[in-house]
């Protein structure tokens, strides 16, 4: 039998998000995978950086997400590496991520995979796209803490 994974331990994220958006409010939703996707999981075989969630019907569904079928996979499997895998929220949860989608300008961007309690949840973010300055203003600080970083390091020699 496979060990289990931690209570809480990250499979990926989506480095990309922080750079393109600002983060209203994070939610935490459970996913409907199929056997071969766990396992490919457990594998850390999984991308989010072009995910995006959309919601169809009351449900959420992430889609881009990318998990990469293990070579090991059953021979009577198909595995689409990026289908839409739907989501698991509370309904008044999702009621209310509609509401604010519908707003001007917020979006649902998938966050993380992580495991907890043996289950892979999907971290999602309610989020407003950053405009062209923003990007830049993130990259100057990144450079500066950079630089801040290298004289420090270069003072304790």
């Amino acid at each position: 039998m496979a060990k289990k994974p931690e209570s809480s331990s990250r499979i990926a994220d989506n480095k990309k998000a922080a750079f393109n958006y600002f983060f209203e409010e994070k939610f935490e939703a459970g996913m409907v995978l199929q056997g071969w996707e766990v396992k490919a999981l457990r594998e850390g075989k999984a991308q989010l950086t072009d995910g995006y969630v959309v919601i169809k019907n009351g449900e959420l569904f992430v889609i881009g997400c990318q998990i990469n079928p293990l070579r090991t996979a059953s021979t009577h499997v198909h595995p689409d590496a990026v289908r839409s895998r739907k989501l698991l929220m509370h309904k008044d949860e999702i009621r209310r991520l509609v509401g604010k989608v519908e707003q001007k300008g917020y979006t649902l961007v998938p966050l993380n995979l992580h495991w907890k309690d043996g289950k892979v949840k999907c971290e999602v973010a309610l989020a407003k796209g950053k405009a062209e300055h923003d990007k830049r203003d993130t990259i100057k600080e990144r450079e500066g803490k950079r630089e801040v970083e290298r004289a420090m390091k270069a003072r304790h020699r």
